[in-house]
């Protein structure tokens, strides 16, 4: 079922890197003919901004997924607030939320046991209905790499699963136990790449989305599969025990790299205008912690929308996340938005905090932003459902487009 990816493969990734940089290249000259501070699609109007406003959506602590009806209430609420892009989750748990050959092949379930998706395809639903509306539909993978350490997938493939160096697999993610699928088995790529690949290929949508879990634990790493590979690599040494060893950081980030550009290619070959967006932690955390080198994954054009998530409840950190030189950097070859935590189950946040950090956004020149999550936009909150919805409309008091790389993304003058 899992094999080594054909030549074919390897040059269609590179067909579609040199794709990516066309676009931008050709992108240039137009943008140029916009007025100083534009960022505007063509055939827009001169005067038309454009702001990413998006949400995620999410089955953990919600079940704006679970029904039509909720659904539908959710896309039109949103419509009348004047957002524009939606992030599904599409994996999650263990399981996808789409009916998915794939899943069904590896796990033995097409679709999550949930009740709420049987006998209905959620994605289909909110492409049709998002579309219908005018809004961007960018599937989430939000488990990435990560699985519930009793879920079928685990169970099935026990020989996926990563490991430290004493030979333990679980990490603790709050009172959860998870595991990591090795990103550095053939087998774990090619299973996450298909998934990826089905969704591209079978749905119309604007593009899809990895976030902080497209990589792996710094502890993780050690098991028989990823020593013998390393050994091969390094004349029989085995990796060091130091799990934060620079060299052994870089090697496993330079892998989990090469899976990025596997990503990239898999949904170029199939919809070349479909972007790849990715919404990680600030880059140091990121590959100190995870193995994410982000910042390398953008200047290689892997990245065409990077949503950086900073859950920060002190503005002035919230800044200086904003104005670090990657993102900087970033900020001028495409479009760069900020996640902002709009509250947890248990976690409210405020709604003038929320005010503040949309007005450092757009201060520093960024493209917009996405909330997390939907049921704390004004669900999951102390204020009342219509007060909070009144300042979400004081926020986009008017519609804009989303902005695109495909579509000349250019920064705005400050």
């Amino acid at each position: 079922m899992y094999a080594k990816r054909p030549l074919w493969f390897v040059v269609l990734l590179s067909l579609s890197v040199m794709l990516s940089l066309l676009i931008a290249a050709l992108c240039s000259p137009f943008c140029a003919s916009s007025a100083p501070g534009e960022h505007r699609i063509p055939g827009q109007p001169a005067n038309s901004a454009t702001e990413l406003r998006g949400v995620w959506l999410t089955n953990i602590d919600s079940d704006v997924l679970f029904s039509r009806a909720k659904l539908t209430d959710a896309l039109q609420n949103l419509d009348r607030l004047n957002f524009n892009t939606v992030y599904p989750t599409v994996w999650n748990w263990g399981y996808t939320l789409y009916p998915s050959s794939v899943a069904e092949n590896a796990i033995g379930r097409a679709v999550d046991p949930e009740p709420g998706f049987r006998g209905r395809d959620m994605l289909e639903e909110i492409v049709e209905q998002g579309h219908a509306l005018g809004m961007s539909v960018i599937p989430w993978f939000e488990f990435g790499f990560m699985a519930p350490a009793d879920s079928d997938l685990a169970d099935r493939h026990p020989e996926w699963i990563a490991s430290r160096s004493d030979g333990s697999q679980i990490v603790k993610e709050g009172k959860h136990d998870r595991v990591w699928l090795n990103p550095f088995h053939p087998e774990v790529q090619e299973f996450i790449v298909d998934l990826i690949a089905e969704i591209v290929t079978n749905y119309d949508i604007d593009g899809i989305q990895l976030d902080d879990h497209f990589g792996l634990p710094v502890e993780l790493g050690y098991d028989p599969y990823t020593v013998q590979l390393y050994q091969m690599e390094h004349q029989g040494q085995r990796p060091p025990d130091n799990p934060s060893d620079p060299e052994w950081i870089r090697w496993r980030a330079n892998k989990i790299t090469g899976v990025m550009a596997q990503v990239f290619a898999a949904v170029k070959g199939q919809k070349p205008h479909a972007i790849v967006a990715l919404s990680p932690n600030p880059q140091a955390f990121a590959y100190r912690n995870y193995l994410q080198d982000w910042f390398n994954w953008e200047r290689r054009g892997f990245v065409e929308e990077l949503i950086l998530q900073v859950y920060r409840n002190d503005l002035d950190r919230f800044i200086q996340e904003l104005k670090r030189p990657e993102v900087q950097i970033a900020i001028n070859h495409i479009p760069v938005a900020v996640g902002i935590l709009t509250g947890l189950k248990n976690r409210p946040v405020r709604t003038e905090l929320l005010q503040q950090q949309v007005q450092a956004m757009r201060s520093q020149g960024l493209a917009g932003v996405s909330f997390f999550f939907y049921e704390t936009l004004w669900n999951l909150t102390p204020e009342k459902p219509a007060e909070r919805q009144a300042a979400f409309r004081d926020m986009f008091p008017k519609p804009a487009a989303r902005p695109s790389l495909l579509h000349c993304w250019r920064r705005p003058d400050l």
